[in-house]
């Protein structure tokens, strides 16, 4: 198989949103929703950006180091869309058996009577930017960091899990709904 002499991969920047990318490959993004914070330092790929692209660089990569831009391109990507837009995950809680309450505690969604248990089950709220609102049976999780909204969604969906029953019939829990990616208000 022939080696690639390099692989390129380019960002556009939109109108409203900054990117900063130091030495040590830290990539700052900075919007109208926030701020990003994240390294990539990896040993062959190299990160620029002027002023209208964030540049993704490796000379005569190997398998892994093509996959590594790639990834890396998607994170930044990530970024530049969640400062600008933000992204909104919806949940609904159900039950058939016993009717759970939940309720968000400082960085902690607290799940009571979830089938009768008498020890309420928790979940963590992953980054300070993420915030978790509950009305009736419906959950809504939004942030401007794509991965900290999606570990938090899954967390509360982990403490729901049933062990010991039958799926089939116990089907309580708290269950991803819908995905959005909203504009953010100014």
């Amino acid at each position: 198989m022939v080696k690639l002499a390099n692989i390129t991969e380019t960002i556009p920047i939109p109108e409203g949103v900054t990117v900063d990318v130091s030495e040590n490959a830290d990539v700052t993004v900075k919007g109208n929703g926030g701020e990003i914070k994240r390294n990539f330092n990896h040993n062959n790929i190299t990160i620029s950006n002027d002023d209208e692209n964030v540049t993704v660089y490796v000379a005569f990569p190997n398998k892994k180091d093509k996959a590594m831009v790639g990834t890396i391109r998607s994170h930044i990507s990530n970024m530049i869309y969640g400062v600008k837009h933000g992204f909104t995950y919806k949940m609904k809680i159900v039950y058939a058996h016993f009717p759970m309450t939940v309720k968000v505690k400082g960085k902690l969604v607290t799940i009571d009577n979830f089938l009768g248990e008498r020890h309420p089950r928790t979940a963590k709220i992953i980054g300070d930017d993420v915030k978790v609102s509950v009305k009736g049976d419906d959950v809504t999780i939004t942030g401007i960091n794509k991965e900290n909204v999606g570990q938090t969604m899954a967390n509360i969906e982990q403490a729901t899990k049933i062990k010991g029953r039958d799926p089939r019939i116990f089907q309580d829990g708290i269950y991803l709904v819908d995905k959005k990616q909203e504009e953010l208000e100014e």
